[in-house]
């Protein structure tokens, strides 16, 4: 009986030393983490995102370049994030963080949701620069050339990105002030098709189900 009340009590502590040494080890591990510089857990990021030594090296190159986070983490996560969301459209990864930067930086004039306009865009034209709609409309945000003339601008180029997204998150908000916030109405507005929400739906289950 005792023998048995013995080989019962070295288990204990022996299962004891083994779930200490577990907890310190991920106590360890877990300040080790948190010890790091924040820009350092790009390798992190990387391993699990599986991006290459190429798409590395831009990445790091954008967000040096993107003035419109609040610091090079929060650049960092979304760009990596959305980069990996957008390969569908766009191969090239160089490409891919080009437009990513324009369009955080233009929405982020605008008062939108970076992720709202990638949605839009989406929508529009798939992500294709060159887009050109049977009715005229230009470019990724696909916008009308008679918005060149409204404002005077009539040798803007609305296939270039920067005037189109400039122009397009422009119009959206617009649209959505003028529906005193109301996102579903307003891009029903910026599509042309103001009464009906199918147009509206489709950019919203891309918002929620792709973006954000």
């Amino acid at each position: 009986m005792q023998i048995h009340l013995n080989l019962l009590i070295l288990k204990s502590s022996l299962l004891h030393r083994r779930v200490a040494h577990i907890t310190l080890s991920v106590v360890a591990w877990v300040n080790l983490v948190l010890a790091q510089p924040v820009f350092a857990n790009t390798l992190v990021i990387d391993q699990l995102q599986g991006v290459d030594d190429g798409l590395r090296a831009e990445l790091k190159q954008s967000i040096l370049a993107a003035d419109s986070f609040e610091d090079r983490f929060d650049a960092e996560v979304w760009l990596i994030a959305m980069t990996h969301k957008l390969k569908r459209y766009v191969k090239d990864p160089k490409e891919r963080l080009d437009i990513l930067r324009k369009v955080h930086s233009e929405a982020k004039r605008a008062r939108l949701e970076p992720e709202l306009v990638l949605a839009v865009i989406q929508i529009e034209s798939a992500f294709d620069a060159y887009a050109v709609s049977v009715v005229g409309a230009q470019g990724m945000m696909q916008v009308m050339p008679f918005w060149k003339k409204e404002i005077g601008r009539i040798d803007d180029n609305l296939i270039n990105i920067d005037t189109n997204l400039r122009y397009g998150t422009t119009i959206l908000r617009h649209y959505i002030d003028r529906e005193k916030g109301n996102i579903a109405n307003g891009l029903a507005r910026y599509n042309g098709s103001y009464g009906s929400h199918k147009y509206s739906r489709k950019v919203m289950d891309a918002w929620f189900g792709r973006w954000r």
